[in-house]
């Protein structure tokens, strides 16, 4: 409840129309390797709460990837991108596969790039929420339990 009423105050000031809540209550499902990646309190305002799914929406938006960010991650990143041909095969993609055998740069390019302002977006919603969250006073006894500021943040409600 506090990231949504959080991203509704971050919503506002950014302009950005606010959520519709006159239509019912939307769960959005989070994938759990999602989950493990953006962790259980921004996974849980990603699926309950439109505001913050705006807010992150809009951070993607702001993304800008170099393109040279997207060469370097391609370069690095050769077994991702093996032909659909070269994994039939069993083609090693560490053991230098011929070019034949990788996807063209310019077929993964905007992949690539919507995979890193996607990340990006991502940590930039994780420090918008850390300074957020900086003058939250939560009431004695409803402290989140995960809130490792306070002392006993391993209790349960």
């Amino acid at each position: 409840m506090v990231a949504d009423e959080l991203a509704r105050r971050a919503c506002a000031e950014r302009g950005l129309a606010p959520p519709d809540d006159v239509l019912p209550m939307h769960l959005l499902t989070i994938p759990e390797t999602d989950i493990a990646d953006l962790g259980s309190i921004i996974a849980a305002a990603l699926a309950h709460s439109p505001a913050a799914r705006s807010l992150l929406a809009d951070l993607e938006r702001e993304q800008h990837i170099p393109e040279t960010a997207v060469r370097d991650y391609y370069d690095r990143n050769r077994d991702r991108f093996l032909t659909p041909e070269a994994l039939r095969r069993g083609v090693d993609p560490y053991d230098d596969p011929a070019p034949a055998d990788i996807q063209p740069y310019e077929d993964v390019h905007d992949g690539i790039a919507r995979e890193l302002r996607h990340a990006a977006a991502r940590r930039a919603f994780f420090d918008w929420l850390d300074r957020a969250r900086e003058d939250v006073e939560y009431a004695e006894g409803h402290e989140h339990p995960g809130d490792p500021t306070h002392q006993d943040h391993e209790h349960r409600h």
